[in-house]
């Protein structure tokens, strides 16, 4: 089975399983067609965190496919005569470009547990850039919207997204003959075709010579881009073990510390969605927020305490700030470890993204979530695809209050993410739940109360994915317009909440593995379907 953001890329993928491949296969297959089909969303101008699930072997691997900071940069980056520049302004162009590691990534992972030769995963992608694609009605709308503010700006981008000087329409034929010739080349050179040779010096100039504040990336920082194999974040959750991504990723690390703060209370005695139990999901999102800003950064540059503030101990201690019927207000980040004294960051995250849910038929397992960052990343676009703008997940201040900020600008450093790829095992440690989602740092709140329905209120996972969505990043709760949860906005507020009502567009995908079958869920709130065999 897969579970895809848009059905040419869930088909291209269960082709690949048809034809014996395996679950990186399949996700290769899906990355590079979402690369034509979603270009808002995610790309191999991108990164990725990818989790791999060896039902053979029993062996759970991560593969941190994050972007980098050019080698140039310095920890004034994002600043203007001592003060961080608008955040709008900061995305458009070359200095928005981190090293992209999606590619790197995938062939990283497929070297490890591919079946089928890399030549043929980039088929179907291939014909269908040649040949054109429909436009969907997503991608339609948000050019329509003119939501990147540099989309226009660059002659590539504008051209192709905005021929004749008008968005492309739903349902328009549309084809990418670059993109095309690049998914030939990489398919028949591997990823080195990508990160050295002409390629990579085409990203490179459009980078440094970018009409709109042009970049540092530099061809040494694409020749030297590494994928980082990182164990992976797993925790007890009642009968369950859940695993997650390690940092630079903070979504693991906010899960793990979220489930384990409700383990406190009887989440199984509630109705699933009631206000009881939403509530306090919110105070323990409130927790982990308040850590994820102060704490959480690439790891291979920071002395992260993943231990202590992943401990029983710590993780009691902060559930005991949790009251059943008020809400705490702002939350303080915790003291996991006495040395500890970092500043909160200011990183802004949009609602983008896409992921991927895979099974194949050896019960072999991928979950996968895949970036550009903001809508049409950079606005930048090289041979058919879009470059991302991943450096403005760093904090844009570097200290406060003279304390270093954990996830601020350096070179060669990966920005925090809040990407959070999941599995989870049954108490005979046989893999039960493969999902992930799109939506910025909202991502977590969608999957742990996904995983809230599927392992406390025993739904299968598209109710779980249909669930009205509540979010609280420490700052407000958000609950999704339109829904039978908004109605009851006012018992929140009643509780001392902060109540907003908006759209909340998840983009969960993921998949249950039963005995005898496998169940699929894609969220009807996007394009995507699951397909299976």
């Amino acid at each position: 089975m897969v579970s895809a953001a848009n059905p040419y890329a869930a088909w291209a993928g269960k082709k690949i399983l048809m034809q014996g491949g395996s679950a990186i296969d399949a996700a290769i297959a899906v990355q590079a067609m979402l690369t034509l089909v979603e270009p808002q969303s995610s790309g191999i101008g991108g990164g990725a965190f990818i989790l791999y699930w060896d039902n053979i072997s029993r062996t759970l691997t991560t593969y941190d496919g994050r972007e980098t900071a050019p080698r140039d940069v310095n920890i004034n980056h994002f600043l203007k005569d001592g003060k961080p520049i608008p955040w709008r302004e900061a995305i458009v162009g070359g200095r928005a470009v981190g090293t992209p590691g999606v590619l790197r990534a995938l062939e990283t992972a497929h070297k490890q547990h591919g079946k089928l030769p890399w030549i043929r995963l980039f088929r179907d992608a291939a014909m269908a850039a040649e040949e054109g694609f429909k436009v969907s009605p997503r991608l339609a709308r948000l050019l329509a919207m003119e939501l990147h503010p540099g989309l226009k700006q660059f002659e590539t981008s504008r051209k192709y997204f905005y021929p004749d000087g008008k968005p492309l329409p739903a349902g328009y034929l549309r084809q990418n003959l670059p993109l095309a010739r690049t998914f030939n080349i990489i398919a028949e050179k591997g990823a080195d075709a990508f990160y050295q040779g002409d390629m990579a010096e085409k990203i490179v100039q459009a980078v440094q010579k970018a009409s709109i504040h042009p970049g540092t990336l530099s061809l040494k920082d694409m020749t030297d881009y590494r994928a980082v194999e990182r164990k992976p974040l797993c925790g007890p959750y009642r009968v369950y073990k859940v695993c997650g991504m390690a940092p630079p990723s903070s979504g693991g690390i906010a899960t793990l510390q979220i489930l384990k703060m409700l383990e406190t209370f009887d989440l199984a005695q509630y109705e699933p969605n009631a206000i009881e139990a939403l509530h306090l999901f919110t105070q323990a999102s409130r927790l982990a927020f308040a850590d994820r800003e102060r704490y959480v950064a690439d790891s291979d540059f920071i002395q992260l305490p993943v231990g202590a503030l992943l401990s029983r101990p710590y993780l009691k201690k902060r559930a005991q700030l949790i009251s059943k019927d008020r809400d705490m207000g702002l939350a303080e980040a915790g003291q996991p470890h006495q040395a500890l004294s970092m500043a909160r960051d200011n990183a802004y995250e949009l609602p983008n993204t896409s992921h991927i849910s895979i099974v194949d038929k050896q019960g072999n397992a991928l979950s996968m979530t895949t970036s550009i960052e903001m809508a049409f990343g950079s606005g930048l676009m090289v041979e058919g695809f879009l470059l991302n703008n991943q450096m403005t997940d760093f904090s844009f201040i570097p200290e406060v209050d003279r304390m270093l900020v954990a996830n601020r600008v350096e070179p060669g450093k990966r920005p925090r993410s809040s990407m959070t790829p999941t599995m989870v095992f049954n108490k005979q440690g046989d893999l039960y739940l493969v999902v992930g989602s799109p939506g910025g740092s909202r991502i977590i709140d969608y999957v742990n109360q996904t995983l809230i329905g599927v392992l406390d209120w025993k739904l299968d996972i598209q109710q779980a994915i249909n669930l009205p969505k509540i979010t609280n990043r420490n700052d407000y709760t958000a609950v999704e317009k339109g829904t039978t949860l908004a109605e009851q906005a006012e018992i929140l507020q009643k509780m001392g909440h902060e109540v907003r009502v908006i759209d909340l567009n998840s983009g969960l995908h993921g998949i249950m593995v039963l005995e005898d079958k496998l169940v699929g869920g894609a969220d009807p709130r996007r394009e995507g379907v699951a397909v299976g065999l």
